[in-house]
């Protein structure tokens, strides 16, 4: 018999994927459907994806898009001059930016992989990356794909979760390729005023840093309040690029598309990555970006006008059981501490499951600073949320 019908083959993996934090997201998946299997009635309001159905004119234009035979080929890498004017377009029309559609857009397959693709394309091994914490995960991923060293700024209620500049070291700003930043926050459902984003593109342009502004949640806001693109602050267009994303905007979180905007050499170093790993976003899908980006208004606002109303659910209910839940501007998401007989955000988390069926995100999704809060999404209907706290009185669910 031959030895290899017997050996035990190890293929190791790279050292960047061992090294790896695990993506608590995929533990979270596994967790809900364990207590389905129970036949535990689950209400998840841990991911932020979107419950609401994509509005019907893109959905009508993606139909169109699909029986045309010159759609089903390979798509346009950099993005179909179309979708790239009417990029433009809504950047002018909705953050006053000008941008020009044939050098300074870039579309995505997702926000993500283009936050991830940025890292790549600009950090070598060994390079120090400032990332916030609490962060989305991708932006750390991407530095660790890369191999680059994370350095962590802990975002402190105290300062409103925004950055403290003067926590990052001379020698760390010095040593620095790029700088993350995500206003409106996610998970904090931090703002930040404008003069907060002239300090950091000053800060960039100090210690000749790539500014890389996560904007995903630009167009989740409330009660009148506007953000501002990074391109609203003076000098920013030398130092930084933003990415945009379509889910969280237009209810697009299965159609995978988003776009980065800033200056042609950024831009053109985005495209020389993902061209050589992808080959674009589909041209359908990129049909119906144009037609989300070129529909009313209204069909934005119903959308937020349900997170509102979801809004003022979750944040009585949560104050009414001694948490302190304080309405956001923008995001669809809460930051809340976890109760302080709890060791851990995920032990916290477990429990609620377990009692309750109610599925949350820990915040050690979020960094290793950040395990003292938990993360709740607005994705579920009013009376499912209403039924979250019938359920938290039930099992005494309450901060102390």
């Amino acid at each position: 018999m031959s030895d290899t019908t017997t050996r035990q083959f190890t293929i190791e993996p790279a050292d960047r994927i061992k090294n790896m934090p695990k993506y608590i997201f995929a533990q979270l998946a596994e967790l809900k459907q364990e207590a389905i299997e129970k036949g535990v009635d689950v209400i998840d309001i841990s991911i932020g994806n979107p419950d609401g159905a994509t509005p019907d004119p893109v959905v009508r234009v993606a139909l169109e898009a699909i029986q045309d035979p010159k759609n089903h080929g390979y798509p346009n890498f950099r993005g179909k001059p179309e979708l790239r004017k009417a990029i433009s377009d809504w950047m002018k029309r909705r953050y006053f930016v000008d941008i020009d559609p044939d050098n300074e857009v870039q579309t995505l397959i997702g926000e993500k992989e283009g936050l991830a693709n940025i890292a790549l394309a600009y950090c070598n091994p060994g390079d120090v990356n400032i990332i916030p914490d609490p962060y989305y995960p991708v932006l750390c991923r991407g530095t660790l794909m890369a191999g680059g060293e994370p350095f962590f700024v802990n975002l402190k209620e105290e300062n409103r979760f925004l950055i403290d500049l003067s926590e990052i070291p001379e020698e760390i700003a010095k040593k620095a390729k790029m700088f993350f930043i995500n206003y409106p926050n996610n998970p904090t459902g931090a703002i930040a005023p404008k003069s907060f984003l002239a300090d950091v593109v000053n800060f960039c342009r100090q210690y000749n840093i790539l500014l890389v502004s996560d904007l995903a949640y630009g167009e989740v806001c409330f009660s009148n309040y506007r953000p501002y693109s990074i391109f609203n602050i003076e000098g920013a267009k030398d130092i930084a690029i933003e990415f945009h994303s379509f889910t969280k905007t237009f209810n697009m979180a299965g159609w995978r598309c988003g776009f980065a905007v800033g200056k042609k050499e950024f831009i053109a170093n985005l495209y020389a990555t993902k061209s050589n790993i992808d080959y674009g976003t589909s041209t359908i899908v990129q049909d119906a970006c144009i037609a989300a980006l070129t529909m009313p208004d209204e069909y934005v606002k119903g959308i937020m006008d349900k997170y509102d109303a979801r809004r003022e659910i979750v944040a009585k209910g949560f104050n009414d059981l001694g948490f302190y839940a304080p309405r956001s501007d923008a995001t669809m998401y809460f930051w809340i501490k976890i109760p302080k007989n709890f060791n851990s955000s995920m032990e916290f988390c477990k429990y609620v499951l377990d009692k309750t069926g109610v599925l949350l995100t820990p915040g050690s999704a979020f960094g290793a600073m950040s395990d003292d809060h938990f993360r709740v999404s607005l994705v579920q209907p009013i009376l499912r949320l209403e039924e979250v706290f019938k359920r938290f009185k039930k099992a005494g669910i309450k901060y102390e």
